[in-house]
């Protein structure tokens, strides 16, 4: 696996691409998506909004309640099973092809802008 991305200037990514650090506050099954995903409430201090996030194959609920999470707040909205996802929990898939969500490697405010 080679980096194939061109170059981009570093102040170029961080006028685009808003990232905040938020605490997932709810999760709910989300049977009706297509793709096995939750549904997240996450508390970034001054609002709270709402993420599909296909994290289920390896975090039960009980294991991201309470956990803080680095997502993309500024995509815009995406409708999913007529569900309204607010921004994008980002994370990375491990060796067996599963997804383990971002965070932060101690706590920090929610709202904390990553740059």
């Amino acid at each position: 696996m080679g980096i194939e991305a061109d170059d981009i200037a570093p102040e170029r990514f961080l006028e685009d691409v808003e990232m905040r650090v938020g605490e997932v506050v709810d999760v709910a099954d989300f049977p009706e998506a297509r793709k096995d995903v939750y549904k997240l409430e996450v508390d970034f201090g001054d609002e709270t909004r709402q993420s599909a996030a296909g994290l289920t194959d390896n975090y039960d609920r009980e294991d991201l309640l309470g956990s803080q999470v680095v997502a993309v707040v500024n995509l815009g909205t995406v409708s999913i099973a007529g569900f309204e996802s607010q921004c994008l929990v980002t994370g990375v898939d491990d060796a067996d092809g599963d997804v383990v969500h971002l965070r932060p490697e101690r706590e920090v405010p929610n709202g904390t802008r990553v740059y």
